[in-house]
């Protein structure tokens, strides 16, 4: 938990992870598959924040659906959206306002990398070979973490504690 966000990425079974945003007022939780580099893609996607990108977009295949974050940064914070389309293959690329909007929230930017670069760092507990024997298709997303993490210490001034020990 940071502050009023909550964010976790559970694997629960071969080839599917729980992934669970909420906040104080409401919450969205995905059974998400492994048929995309899910969490890898997050992580991309939450460190172009810290560029000159103010819109980043992830998809999740729920198989069939699709929930789709749009994060947009609204200087230190973000608009976080998350559309749900029935049918990923049909989707992809379709205009989000299409989506039924499933949960949204404003948070700080730093929040949101944080929780997730917790969150991250948690799915580790399996080990990089044990991420990789229940995820399948992808390995954990090493670099992803070591980038984003790098970022928010550097841009966001974070006081809390980050395992150094962690790639």
């Amino acid at each position: 938990m940071t502050g009023d966000l909550y964010f976790s990425w559970e694997l629960y079974s071969t080839g599917w992870a729980t992934c669970r945003i909420a906040d104080s007022s409401s919450e969205c939780k995905d059974s998400v598959s492994y048929c995309t580099d899910a969490l890898a893609d997050l992580l991309y996607a939450v460190t172009g924040l810290y560029g000159p990108s103010t819109v980043q977009r992830v998809s999740f295949d729920l198989e069939p659906a699709e929930a789709r974050w749009v994060l947009r940064r609204r200087g230190p914070d973000l608009d976080i959206a998350i559309y749900r389309f029935p049918d990923m293959a049909v989707s992809f690329g379709v205009p989000d306002r299409e989506g039924s909007l499933s949960w949204s929230s404003t948070q700080p930017r730093s929040a949101l990398s944080h929780a997730v670069i917790e969150a991250a760092q948690a799915v580790l507990r399996h080990g990089e070979d044990g991420y990789h024997e229940k995820w399948r298709r992808y390995s954990f997303p090493v670099a992803a973490l070591q980038d984003l993490r790098r970022l928010h210490l550097r841009d966001d001034g974070c006081e809390r504690t980050h395992d150094p020990l962690v790639p």
